[in-house]
């Protein structure tokens, strides 16, 4: 595949103002300790500060206070250049900073999700930018699906992971034929984090429509993997 160029990063003065506030308030409540046992289990995708969930984002709070709404380039510039720092934690102030304000973003935005969702990836942080920007952008530009049936067809994983969870919550409005169609693409995909997506997506559209979802496996099981089946059907 020809390598996609990483998106520009727009100059943004509140970009300077946060990531000012954040490098300095962030470090405070570092622990070492936590951090070492926070990047094995997430098995080495990159270091981390050690912040526990809930004292990060009080962290957040601080750091966010008295800062005015973002435009869409402001977002740009908050997301890549929280990518661009070494721990984990700002990777996670960034996506939260996403989902906060994803409705200032135009369809524009989604390749710079797409960076985000190829650049040091791993569940923790593609799930939520998959079901909480992803999907809210592709609710808002319905222009979006045809971008999402190119993403299902992607050699990267965590880009087909996207897709098939970018409809997680959705709920009634969930487009059935392309969340089916999805998972029997993907059905014979030889990686867990594929096959652990299908059954995940289907387990949550089952809470709107069970009998469609317990049809649909019964009708395909030849083809799903175990565990898609086993997750798709844990709660009927």
């Amino acid at each position: 595949m020809t390598p996609v160029k990483p998106p520009a990063v727009p100059r943004s003065e509140l970009a300077d103002a946060v990531l000012q506030r954040l490098t300095a308030v962030y470090p405070t409540g570092a622990d070492a300790t936590r951090a070492e046992g926070a990047g094995a289990y997430m098995k080495g995708i990159a270091p981390f500060l050690g912040l526990y969930t809930a004292a990060r984002r009080e962290l957040s709070r601080t750091v966010l206070e008295g800062t005015t709404a973002p435009d869409e380039a402001d977002c740009t510039a908050i997301a890549l250049r929280c990518w661009a720092l070494p721990e984990r934690e700002y990777h996670y102030f960034a996506v939260d900073y996403l989902r906060r304000h994803v409705k200032r973003c135009s369809s524009g935005f989604l390749p710079v999700v797409r960076h985000l969702v190829v650049t040091l990836s791993w569940w923790d942080t593609v799930d939520a930018l998959a079901s909480h920007v992803v999907g809210p952008l592709v609710t808002a530009d319905p222009r979006l699906k045809s971008v999402m049936d190119s993403w299902i067809e992607d050699d990267d994983l965590w880009v087909a992971r996207t897709a098939l969870l970018h409809q997680l919550r959705h709920k009634d409005a969930t487009d059935t034929g392309r969340l089916f169609a999805y998972c029997l693409r993907r059905a014979d995909h030889p990686d867990f984090f594929i096959r652990k997506a299908i059954g995940w997506c289907l387990r949550e559209y089952a809470k709107s429509d069970p009998d469609a979802v317990r049809e649909f496996v019964e009708r395909h099981r030849d083809r799903l993997a175990p565990l898609s089946v086993r997750e798709a059907l844990k709660n009927l």
